[in-house]
């Protein structure tokens, strides 16, 4: 059964910075695709960042230069490092984990949320 649990998200100032963890059991994040999402109140949910398996990232134009995605392959974790944070960063985040990517078969896992509020 695969799991993944996010950590790390709370309130902070704009202009401050935030490191969100994903712990994974069940599921190998190095294996595929991975990455983080987000959701603000109202909006659809959106990419924030990407990493293939070969640590190719891709980013969402709004956090370009501003956050870093990264994984630790020993301890199976993926993080999000957050750095200039702004008011329309507020959001729940949302860890994801690909199996089949660019198949018929790819599968999604996803976590439960971890919330992000920046206040101005």
């Amino acid at each position: 059964q695969v799991q993944l649990v996010e950590s790390g998200g709370g309130l902070v100032q704009a202009g401050g910075s935030l490191r969100l963890s994903c712990a994974a059991s069940g599921i190998i994040f190095s294996g595929d695709l991975c990455g983080w999402y987000r959701q603000a109140p109202g909006a659809q949910r959106e990419l924030v960042a990407t990493i293939t398996a070969g640590d190719s990232t891709n980013y969402g134009d709004s956090v370009k230069g501003r956050f870093t995605i990264s994984r630790d392959n020993v301890k199976n974790t993926l993080y999000l490092q957050m750095n200039s944070l702004k008011p329309e960063d507020t959001a729940v985040y949302y860890c994801n984990a690909v199996r089949n990517t660019g198949t018929p078969w790819r599968r999604d896992y996803w976590g439960q949320g971890t919330q992000v509020t920046v206040s101005s």
